[in-house]
């Protein structure tokens, strides 16, 4: 299944960093950003995480919630928010199972190697659960800005 623009997110449930089970459908009611990434404290990753919760405010005052996920463990992602104080909950996608439902896993090439990981995508999910926007190949150092911009242009 390919997830686009229009479609209604699928649900699922993942712990988040303190090992609570969180399911997407708990937060339906509120716009969403669901950001994947691929690992928690890498340059790119924490450069994405740390502009979010720069912007967090902003975030705050649309009333829009932010939910991360990679396939890091509950107890990397902890120690990854406390790290940089990310005011935001990351959910553990250790068997990839949601980034497979969301189409963000596969082959990716670095430094000549090949290996299965994640995708940087973000899907904008509206209150009513329906992807508004989906974000791929995202730039790390530019992606919260651009989602901003593009929360101010949709009716989410």
């Amino acid at each position: 299944m390919t997830i686009k623009e229009a479609i209604t997110a699928p649900d699922f449930s993942l712990p988040d960093e303190t090992g609570q089970v969180r399911k997407l459908s708990e937060f339906l009611g509120k716009p969403l950003i669901l950001y994947f990434y691929p690992k928690d404290d890498t340059p790119g990753c924490t450069t994405e995480a740390c502009n979010f919760r720069d912007d967090y405010s902003a975030y705050e005052k649309a009333g829009v919630v932010i939910l991360g996920v990679s396939p890091d463990s509950s107890k990397s992602h902890a120690k990854f928010k406390q790290k940089y104080h990310l005011p935001f909950t990351l959910l553990a996608d250790e068997n990839h199972a949601v980034c497979e439902l969301y189409g963000v896993w596969g082959r990716k090439k670095f430094m000549g190697k090949e290996y299965d990981g994640v995708f940087r995508t973000t899907f904008l999910i509206g209150a009513d659960g329906k992807i508004k926007k989906v974000f791929e190949n995202v730039k790390p150092a530019e992606h919260s800005a651009e989602i901003l911009e593009a929360l101010a242009g949709l009716e989410v």
